[in-house]
């Protein structure tokens, strides 16, 4: 439910009464993941989507519902892929939703208040809440923040909160919406209780060196998927608010130097387009190094040759060579400023999900999958390998 905290916070304030249906698990091929979320109020007024429209309207009446009777609900909506045009699932797939009932009397509201406009801010929080134990604990909520303080309980068990604060930080600290088993007494023994977590972040950061053209390009695909963008160059005439508007920072300083003093975590993007080895050697000497979900260099396969002797030459190990992405971006044919930030960004997302970059039409992998359904007996899929070329970089 917080990705649309923005206007489920605003009802809050509003002082509406309303419940939210929220995608708690799923299998097979599901349109949307956990986390997704429909919500109703007391007038009928609905946002948001758990289904992409396959379920929407069995879920509002859900809503409805349990806003009405005041009781938490879960239900399990379709089977097999198979089966999935008997049911209306047009895209197959099983959905386990939580729906619950957000009065302005209820004991939790203050809870949901919290995560919401926490998330609402860009600041860092995490939803926990129970979505399969005994019917008086379902959709129980903790607001959890980096800190560990916390809104709300669980029942009044102590014990019980403590140790879900515990695991919530974890998942919130890598950023993660996902569940975890425990038991009423806070161990993990014998568990009988599932608590799911939402977790909401400040948006990951991608860092663009070079202010070139193909950058702005790359600035405008990186603020549609959801990137807080930062263009850097040593050129002051070229980087600047007017050749890169939609950029959220422009710096003018030496990459390597910014680099250095710039905030990295494993969700940041590194995208270096300069192309030439004073700025690409000290700057991918820092950048592979450093925490990052993906770093990229732009270049022909002459400049990446070498750029690698370059880098060999100063240190960098194998392993840490084998992080970079060079020559950058999946093999589309681009030629355009926009078609490159188009190849750029799709190896971005194969990066981070275990795409493997081939045609839908000839892969056997599920249309959504994470690296872990790429993984056979502990090693990863033939599938993704195949497309994955020397110096990490998929080619197609």
């Amino acid at each position: 439910m917080l990705d649309i905290a923005d206007e489920l916070n605003r009802w809050l304030e509003e002082g509406r009464d309303f419940a939210v249906a929220t995608v708690v698990a799923v299998s097979g091929s599901a349109p949307r993941g956990p986390g997704a979320a429909l919500a109703v109020d007391a007038h009928g007024t609905a946002i948001g989507s758990v289904s992409g429209g396959c379920v929407e309207g069995a879920v509002y009446d859900l809503c409805t519902q349990a806003l009405k009777e005041g009781q938490a609900v879960r239900e399990r909506f379709g089977y097999s892929d198979e089966d999935a045009f008997a049911v209306g699932l047009t895209c197959g797939g099983v959905l386990d939703i939580v729906v619950t009932p957000i009065p302005a009397d209820a004991p939790d509201r203050k809870t949901f208040q919290t995560a919401l406009s926490a998330a609402a801010r860009g600041e860092a929080t995490a939803l926990a809440r129970v979505v399969r134990g005994p019917a008086k604990l379902l959709g129980r909520a903790l607001a959890v923040r980096h800190d560990g303080s916390y809104e709300g309980d669980l029942g009044g068990r102590p014990s019980l909160d403590r140790a879900v604060v515990d695991e919530t930080r974890s998942l919130l600290d890598a950023g993660r919406t996902g569940t975890f088993d425990i038991s009423q007494d806070g161990s993990p023994c014998e568990p009988d209780l599932t608590v799911f977590v939402e977790s909401s972040v400040p948006p990951p950061r991608m860092l663009v060196f070079g202010a070139i053209d193909f950058a702005a390009a790359l600035v405008r695909i990186g603020k549609f998927l959801g990137y807080h963008v930062t263009v850097c160059d040593a050129r002051p005439v070229f980087a600047t608010r007017t050749r890169f508007p939609e950029a959220d920072d422009i710096v003018v300083d030496w990459p390597h130097r910014y680099l250095r003093r710039a905030r990295t975590d494993d969700r940041t993007v590194v995208c270096v387009l300069t192309h030439d080895a004073k700025f690409d050697v000290p700057l991918l000497e820092t950048a592979l190094r450093l925490p990052a979900a993906y770093i990229g260099a732009m270049g022909s396969r002459r400049t990446h040759e070498d750029r690698d002797r370059r880098l060999r030459e100063a240190g960098l190990t194998d392993a840490e060579l084998t992080r970079l992405h060079s020559p950058i971006g999946l093999d589309l044919g681009a030629r355009t400023p926009e078609e490159t930030a188009l190849s750029i960004a799709a190896e971005i997302v194969a990066a981070r999900h275990g795409g493997t970059g081939l045609p839908l039409s000839g892969s056997h992998l599920p249309i959504h999958h994470d690296r872990t359904d790429l993984q056979v007996n502990g090693n990863t899929s033939p599938a993704l390998t195949a497309g994955v070329a020397p110096g990490g970089a998929l080619s197609v």
